[in-house]
């Protein structure tokens, strides 16, 4: 990426604005690095990584004519492109993926080997997601993002729930607390 002219940079913002597909081109040829290395460094997969180029892109289409600082856009676009990765974390964060077959397998195994058992483990685990489904959405989100496999970097939880790193844990414990108390666990050896 070679520098730019803060002159320069304007006069390519303006004529990407004005529609000059050779102005566009050189913005993303000046950018797309930028853009794709913010997205991976939120530790996104590579779909959702260009899911979040393709949106920072597109922002930057939409806010072309309106840029305040047309001369910063580097700036602007690693922004975008950071507050779109958090957006597709947080999204990912409200989701609970089930691996149906491999929980249908394991339920068959148990069933076999020990009807008792099957049926109480069966209980605990509804149990388990009734108290887990009654917490806040803020507790759903940090204990999903606690959990997910790889891990997330505290920093990148602060950032995606928009709290300090040194609150996380403590946080954390007071959602796992209000877990413990749900009334949806009483009497339930989990």
């Amino acid at each position: 990426m070679t520098a730019m002219s803060d002159q320069s940079m304007t006069a390519l913002v303006h004529g990407a604005a004005a529609g000059d597909p050779v102005a566009w081109d050189a913005l993303v040829s000046q950018y797309s690095r930028l853009v794709w290395s913010v997205a991976r460094a939120h530790r996104l997969s590579e779909a959702d990584a260009g899911d979040v180029c393709q949106a920072t892109w597109l922002r930057l289409v939409e806010n072309l004519g309106s840029l305040r600082e047309p001369e910063a856009v580097g700036g602007w676009l690693a922004t975008t492109a950071r507050r779109e990765s958090l957006r597709v974390i947080k999204a990912a964060a409200r989701q609970m993926p089930t691996d149906i077959e491999a929980t249908l397998d394991i339920a068959d195994e148990a069933a076999q080997s020990d009807p008792g058992r099957f049926l109480l483990a069966g209980e605990r685990a509804s149990a388990l997601r009734a108290a887990f489904a009654s917490l806040g959405d803020a507790c759903r989100t940090l204990l999903t993002l606690l959990m997910t496999d790889p891990p997330v970097a505290y920093a990148e939880i602060s950032a995606a729930l928009e709290i300090p790193v040194g609150s996380i844990g403590p946080t954390r414990a007071r959602c796992l607390d209000r877990l413990r108390k749900s009334p949806a666990l009483a009497g339930i050896n989990v």
